[in-house]
């Protein structure tokens, strides 16, 4: 069984495809999709997919980095108030992106600091978005980290060094994705060093498609590609990969607590 951690199966590009496309993943093994809110939106969107396969696929709420603006506060008392309702996974997706745009970095810096109070609160993990911005987000993580935050560092592009600092916050997860299967990536080197504990797997549907399906849009079905490349590099097999993957993200997310509900 493979979990894709990470997925926005909901969005708009999957309008025309979507029960086909959670057809094709459950057909390569992948037997639960968790999919990240991204604003207020794509809430409904969300709440719609997982009505819709609720044994399949897991919801998360958060505001993502990349939709702070102005009206930030007023997008997150909204948040709140679903979080409230405790039918989540986690607190995501979170965090902060300053590869475009650094106007609203004070306020996604208040933002992630105000999910992460929540994700406490209420005793969930967290799914960081870290975009060119790794060293910003491990000086609040320093601040506010403690025995009840845990979380996921998703779509990890980042160095060794910063892949260690991560783990010595002692209850995070790294996500790899579609990047860990490109030619020219040095995730490759990073991923050696990293223990098996500590990874669970993600497509970040639909972007960031894995080798052979660069250029063209992706789709949790996918996830197979980057098992296989990951067994490669550990010399595992898929089936073990699957194993440990999928037992990371049980514990991560606590997805039997969610289960019975």
């Amino acid at each position: 069984m493979l979990i894709d951690t990470h997925s926005h199966l909901y969005a708009k590009e999957f309008d025309n495809d979507q029960n086909e496309a959670v057809t094709r993943a459950l057909s390569v093994g992948v037997k639960k999709i968790l999919l990240p809110n991204i604003d207020i939106e794509s809430i409904d969107r969300l709440h719609q997919l997982c009505n819709n396969y609720p044994e399949i696929c897991y919801p998360m709420m958060g505001l993502h980095p990349g939709s702070v603006n102005e009206n930030w506060e007023n997008d997150l008392a909204i948040i709140y108030s679903h979080l409230s309702q405790n039918k989540y996974i986690a607190v995501g997706e979170i965090g902060m992106d300053l590869y475009w745009d650094k106007t609203f970095q004070k306020e996604q810096e208040m933002a992630f600091k105000r999910q992460v109070e929540w994700a406490k609160e209420f005793n969930l993990p967290i799914v960081i978005h870290a975009r060119e911005a790794f060293q910003e987000l491990f000086a609040i993580l320093d601040e506010v980290n403690d025995d009840r935050l845990t979380g996921v560092f998703h779509c990890f592009t980042g160095t060794l060094k910063e892949a260690m600092r991560i783990q010595a916050y002692g209850g995070f997860k790294i996500g790899i994705g579609g990047v860990f299967t490109y030619k020219k990536s040095e995730l490759t080197e990073v991923v050696k060093n990293i223990p098996l504990k500590m990874l669970i797997l993600e497509t970040d549907a639909p972007y960031l498609p894995p080798v052979p399906h660069r250029g063209k849009r992706n789709e949790s079905a996918y996830l197979i590609h980057i098992a296989e490349k990951l067994a490669d590099i550990k010399n595992l097999s898929v089936e073990e990969i699957g194993i440990i993957t999928s037992k990371n993200a049980f514990e991560l997310f606590n997805l039997a607590r969610y289960e019975q509900k």
